[in-house]
């Protein structure tokens, strides 16, 4: 199997990065060409369907994908699409943004129990969902959990997942158990009957590791750690963190008893055991990736989402030492997408190619300015408002310092910064932002331009009205009425739309 950045599967699916890699195959980011979004694509590894078995894990590959797209959970990574390409198995699914829980520990430690509680809280409902079909999960750990940034967690990899049926042949026949030894139950290990008892066994296993630091059971080698597993008990968290609630470290050495009828019966009963530890009602600290969010305002739109940095597409990996981005071929890869209409993969192309464009070129290069120019565009065109501001501003702060605050072109910049403001509804921002730039288009010494000029008085005059200011946004719009019929006559497409405005106001008659 030939996989490589730049190749398109089934002519829609473009590889993007490789963000992930394990026994099942390859995970990368993609776009999908057709509808310009960024999604996610499984691959299956090729000696899994070499051989004997290549019809039988065909079959189940996609009738797994048939089911797992079935479940309906807002915690589960939505299915696109699935199927086969010549010898090759994908899976196409909804692109996450935001930390696998992985790396969120590694970023909290240690990690806030409330915390701890609220991700498996989540997890819960998902498994319950899941168990529904039903299905295990059987791979449940932190690299499959995304804390994404409103705090709400979705779990990947259903792709492994086995169907509960008994006609089926388990895929593991050769010996090679599906899961990872560290957060894999005892049944799961000796190679028996799985079944929603063994998810709930991984999840003791990732509330261990989210409230004391590491796994409960470790080891040199995966046979070794399966051994621990099947005979040594688990250290109490408390002994680890005092601040631990009693109640959660029972209910953590509960989930990890290696006989399953000792487990709690479902994960709708580990829920209601996690119910009283959930944070009571009340205001989010605002910070992305808090997993208590959900619980503390449970479907409230996010009001501090203005204050907090837009994501970031997942960062392109660094190129070898030996092998330095070209920076043209990347300029001409943008301009084709641009062409065919590709905008959201013409935006992650620009931003991963400026950090090498500054070290070859210089940051204030001729090059760079033209990419940086580029760049704040397209995230416009994009509707990534968010993300374009900053660069506008620093285009427009840039060019005035060499230029002076009159230069055309900075001017523009700071244009479509209020623009900017005006999509990100701030109004008052941009009515100041548009007050600031009204001299230099009107004084014909500058660099006036009557019509810029008549267009920045428009968008004042609205402005004022979404700021409640009606007897300012009638004068606004009255004035510039008269100067519009003034220079073109009253049957100018501005001057019908600022009379249609004044005659909403009832100020004029028809």
């Amino acid at each position: 199997m030939t996989v490589a950045a730049g190749r398109v599967i089934t002519g829609r699916y473009e590889l993007s990065t490789l963000i992930g890699q394990g026994g099942m195959g390859q995970v990368w980011t993609a776009y999908d060409q057709r509808l310009d979004r960024r999604v996610a694509v499984k691959l299956l590894r090729p000696d899994k369907v070499a051989g004997h078995e290549a019809e039988e894990l065909r079959r189940r590959f996609v009738r797994e994908c048939r089911v797992t797209a079935q479940v309906d959970h807002p915690g589960l990574v939505t299915v696109h699409d699935a199927g086969s390409e010549g010898e090759e198995l994908f899976l196409v699914m909804q692109y996450v943004d935001g930390a696998d829980l992985s790396d969120h520990l590694a970023e909290h430690t240690p990690y806030p129990w409330q915390w701890a509680v609220a991700v498996a809280a989540q997890l819960c409902a998902v498994l319950s969902a899941v168990h529904a079909v039903p299905i295990v999960h059987r791979d449940l750990k932190p690299r499959n959990v995304m804390v994404k940034q409103d705090g709400t967690v979705t779990v990947l990899d259903l792709g492994v997942a086995s169907v509960m049926d008994n006609d089926t042949t388990r895929l593991t026949h050769t010996g090679s158990p599906i899961g990872s030894p560290a957060y894999m139950a005892p049944e799961q290990a000796m190679g028996g009957a799985v079944g929603p008892y063994t998810d709930l066994y991984a999840l003791g296993v990732l509330l261990h590791e989210l409230l004391s630091g590491d796994v409960p059971f470790a080891g040199s080698t995966a046979l070794g750690v399966l051994h621990r597993h099947l005979y040594e008990p688990p250290v109490p968290v408390r002994r680890l963190r005092p601040e631990v609630p009693e109640a959660l470290e029972a209910l953590v050495l509960r989930l990890l008893a290696k006989d399953p009828q000792h487990r709690p019966a479902s994960a709708q009963e580990t829920y209601e055991q996690l119910l009283p530890l959930l944070p009571a009602r009340g205001m989010p600290s605002g910070a992305p990736l808090d997993p208590t969010r959900p619980f503390l305002r449970p479907h409230a739109p996010w009001p501090d989402r203005a204050r907090t940095p837009a994501p970031q597409p997942t960062p392109q990996p660094a190129p070898p030492a030996a092998e330095k981005p070209d920076v043209a071929r990347a300029v001409d890869e943008v301009k084709r997408l641009l062409g065919e209409g590709r905008i959201t993969q013409a935006v992650d192309i620009l931003g991963a190619i400026l950090p090498a464009a500054a070290e070859q070129h210089g940051e204030h290069s001729p090059v760079v300015r033209t990419l940086r120019k580029q760049y704040a565009a397209t995230l416009m065109d994009d509707g990534q408002y968010r993300r374009a501001l900053p660069e506008l501003r620093r285009l427009a702060d840039e060019r005035a310092t060499e230029a002076g605050h009159a230069d055309p072109q900075s001017l523009r910049f700071r244009y479509d910064a209020a623009q900017c403001l005006e999509q990100l509804g701030d109004p008052a921002a941009a009515l100041a932002e548009y007050r600031a730039l009204l001299p230099y288009y009107e004084n014909q010494y500058v660099s006036g331009d009557p019509d810029l000029a008549f267009d920045v008085r428009r968008r004042i005059g609205h402005l004022l009205l979404a700021l409640g200011d009606r007897p300012a946004a009638h004068d606004t719009l009255a004035r510039l009425l008269m100067d519009v019929e003034r220079r073109h006559g009253p049957g100018h497409p501005l001057a019908a739309d600022v009379r249609r405005t004044l005659q909403w106001l009832g100020q004029v008659r028809g």
